[in-house]
């Protein structure tokens, strides 16, 4: 079977305007609210050339509303989200890709509280290191025998956790998560 030596390039020969959807000044926006095998497709697309973003928004097909900003998606993320179904097949998934616009402000609120409530040198630290654009440097990535990395700026898992710790340990017991499943069966598919 012949096989290629380069990979296919859609744009090798033609000079992309910098100032247009998908070149350098204006990237493609992120992926969000699909199912693996329809970011999967998406992202084919995009690879070789084939991929058309939105102009303007398109019409929900659960309420009919103007609400779909992202270009192959039928639903939007309100009524994705309400039906836990992905935005693009409309099929019911467990594990939805990629971060909301509110799930990443709501990290941001966190990552704020977390600042503000720890020490001063741990402050200005993380602060450091966002401004850099990273965590840590090679020396800082080594591996301790349980598991966890040594140097590291948050001694906790996670952003939450690190926030709970510098915080009076009376604010610990009012963290209760209600999970109610309301599970609307309306020609939703199951996907495999």
């Amino acid at each position: 079977m012949h096989k290629n030596k380069f990979a296919w390039n859609p744009e090798a020969f033609k000079k992309k305007n910098e100032t247009e959807p998908g070149g350098k000044l204006r990237p493609y926006s992120e992926i969000t609210g699909v199912c693996s095998r329809c970011r999967d497709q998406i992202q084919w697309k995009r690879k070789y050339g084939k991929y058309k973003p939105l102009v303007e928004p398109s019409k929900c097909q659960r309420c009919s509303k103007r609400n779909v900003r992202q270009a192959y998606h039928n639903l939007c993320t309100g009524c994705a989200k309400e039906h836990n179904v992905c935005a693009k097949c409309s099929c019911k998934v467990e594990r939805i890709v990629g971060r909301d616009i509110t799930e990443v402000e709501a990290e941001k609120k966190t990552l704020e509280d977390a600042i503000k409530n720890s020490r001063e040198r741990d402050r200005r630290a993380l602060l450091r290191a966002m401004n850099k654009g990273q965590t840590g440097g090679s020396a800082l990535t080594s591996v301790n025998e349980e598991g966890k990395k040594v140097g590291e700026l948050f001694s906790a898992e996670s952003i939450e956790e690190f926030a709970k710790q510098s915080r009076a340990p009376k604010d610990e017991d009012h963290d209760s998560d209600d999970d109610e499943d309301d599970e609307d069966n309306d020609d939703d598919k199951i996907c495999n």
